[in-house]
Parts: C-alpha cells; structure tokens; sequence
C-alpha cells in the first residue's frame, strides 16, 4: 500500500539522517524550499537554474531568492558554474535534500501494471521475478540496475539427477539448498553405460548430499574417485563429466545480473570518450561490482564518495532473504538521480519480497491449531 512504501521509505532515511545531519546547518521553510526545487529542475533539465525562474514558484524577489542561493552556496550546499548565473546542487547539497526535503514518489497506474505482472506471475520462483523486476526498473528510470545474488560457495548440494535423453545423451541437474538449479547435457562415450552413470550419481548423492559447492571439486576427487574407479573400467570419463557439471554450475550462479548496463552511459554526464571507458572498465570488473552487496535491510543511498564504486555516481542499494536464498538489489545512476523515483520504486519490490517471506514462513491454518 502507499502508506507501506511511506513507512519503509521514512525508514530507510533515518539513519542518513543520524549520520550526515550531525552538525548540520538550519534552513528555513523559503531556504529548504528554493534548494529542493533547484535539486528537483536540476535532475530534470540537466542545466544551472536561475534566480528568474524560481520568481513565480517562490513568490519573492529575484534579489532574495540570489541572496538565500549565496547563502547556500556559502554553506556547500549549491556550486556556481562557469557557463551560467545559475547555480547546480552539490554532492552536500544532494544529500541534504535526500535526508530533509525528499518526498516519496507515487508510482504510475502503468508502472505499478508493470512490475504487477510480472510479481503475479506464478510460473517464476522469487529469485527470476526479481531480476526482470529490476530489468523493468531500470527501463522506467534509465539507470542501470543490478542484483547480486551470495555467491555459489555459500549454497550446498542438495540433489544431483541423471536423466536420459535416449541411448546416447543425458542431463544431469544439479539443485542446491537455495533451490538453484542448473542442467548439463552430453553425450555418453561408447565405454560407459547409462547405468554406470546412474550408479555415480546414486554414490555422489549419498556421500555429497549437504556439501557446500566450493568444496565439491576436492571431495569428487578424495573421496568418489576411488570408489568409482574400483567399480566402472572409464571411471575417468565418467568422473570428466561430473567436474563439468559442477564447474558450470559455479561459474553460472556466480550471481550478478546486470539491467540497463549500458544506461548510465547515455547520461550527459558521460559526454567524453575517456569518461565512458572509465565507467565500463567499472563495470567490467566484478571485484569493484561485489562491493556494493551489503547485508543491509533498509534502503541506503550512497552519493559519491559516501560509495565504494565510483566517486562521480549515486548507489542506492538494499538487501533481501527469502528462504534463505540472500542478495543485493542496487540501482546505479548519476548523482543528478531522481532519487523518489529510485527509492520509491525500490522499496516496492522490497515490500513484496517481505510478504513473500512471510508468506513461506507463516504457519499453515492446521498448524496453527495444534
């Protein structure tokens, strides 16, 4: 509900607000007024806004409303450029609006259809309606958008089954405690039978059952190796085909998906080859990528430097657990960003993904009997 989202947003700010105000400065009601509307034209038209336009909005004299924007300016809050008598927020003058003026954003009827259809949609497990969630997040605020799942090391096995194709091809399907689950196909080599392939399965899971992922490899080979090998002649081949299967898996399910990777980039801000080679070397590299996950349930908004990924950019980021399958979801954008927007949308997904937990951990009706 829209309250809903108020409540959790309210939420999500107060600790900024405990971090950032400390020995802040006191606007009054026209001063806090002229600094969001400035923040607000300035993330929409991209340009210094002047004194000459705010006349009617504010109702005041061009000659007051220049003498409260060097009064801001003088405090950090707003800089003058070079082009212009008009003035652009700053990275202080950002977060002072994030922490005090910014309102939540009401979604539209075609945003909320949107994100709907996609939420309802009982063919995907929570974990895929994420991700396409954010894809459409990113379309509606053109920004870029990722979801980083815990890495693969931290799920363990929880079945592996070999199901023939025909005579010659099979797929093993590996599934984890998380509900991961990943298919190899291939062929079978002529010196192995399908049921030397079932037979290693069957070994595999009563010995790895509840292994971690990352400690896979090391136990096919010390502890399942021996025991194949003494009971199937091309034990190597079958043994191949295992590592593989595992393999792919670890290096499928690293988790991070990215939407509108190249969003960013078409901002103004991105108007020199050198910046756009800086930002894709960025996110390229996925160590710099796994340091916006966080373990954080509130919504957090980290404005250039306060982030660890890029001094010239906003990261507004959140975690989520659902059945014990953790991530990050997080939206890259300039710090020119529409952050009610951002934030709004955000904690709507997240509000969704609460009640799915509750949904999986509420008691059924007849257990709440007994």
């Amino acid at each position: 509900s829209e309250m809903c989202i108020r409540d959790r947003y309210y939420n999500s700010i107060s600790i900024w607000k405990k971090r950032v105000l400390k020995g802040g400065y006191n606007l009054n009601n026209r001063q806090n007024e002229l600094l969001r509307l400035i923040v607000e034209t300035y993330i929409k038209t991209v340009k210094p806004v002047g004194s000459k336009s705010l006349v009617k909005k504010l109702k005041c004299s061009s000659a007051t409303i220049r003498n409260d924007m060097a009064y801001l300016e003088s405090l950090g809050y707003l800089e003058k450029t070079h082009i212009s008598s008009g003035r652009v927020p700053s990275e202080a003058g950002y977060k002072y609006y994030v922490d005090n003026l910014m309102k939540p954003k009401e979604l539209t009827g075609d945003e909320v259809l949107k994100l709907q259809t996609i939420l309802n949609n009982k063919d995907l497990v929570i974990s895929d309606a994420i991700v396409k969630c954010m894809e459409i997040i990113s379309d509606i605020t053109n920004y870029t958008s990722i979801v980083l799942g815990k890495d693969s090391d931290n799920n363990t096995l929880k079945q592996v089954s070999i199901v023939p194709i025909d005579d010659k091809k099979i797929v093993a399907v590996v599934v984890t405690n998380t509900g991961h689950v990943e298919n190899k196909q291939s062929n079978i080599p002529e010196t192995i039978s399908m049921d030397e392939m079932i037979k290693a399965c069957e070994l595999i899971n009563r010995k790895l059952v509840g292994t971690k992922l990352s400690d896979i490899n090391s136990k096919l080979e010390y502890e399942i190796k021996p025991i194949i090998a003494s009971q199937i002649k091309a034990y190597e081949r079958v043994m191949d085909f295992f590592y593989d299967a595992f393999n792919d898996f670890n290096v499928k399910n690293s988790d991070i998906f990215f939407q509108g990777k190249t969003n960013i980039l078409k901002q103004p801000e991105y108007d020199s080859p050198e910046k756009i080679k800086n930002m894709i070397g960025k996110l390229e590299n996925m160590d710099l990528i796994k340091k916006i996950e966080t373990d954080d349930k509130d919504v957090n908004i980290f404005i250039g430097e306060e982030n660890k990924f890029d001094p010239n950019v906003t990261v507004i980021r959140t975690s989520y657990n659902i059945d014990g399958e953790e991530g990050t979801i997080a939206i890259i954008g300039p710090k020119r960003m529409e952050y009610d927007k951002v934030v709004t949308l955000l904690n709507y997904l997240k509000n969704y993904i609460e009640r799915c937990c509750l949904l999986y951990t509420s008691p059924s009706p007849r257990d709440r009997q007994k």
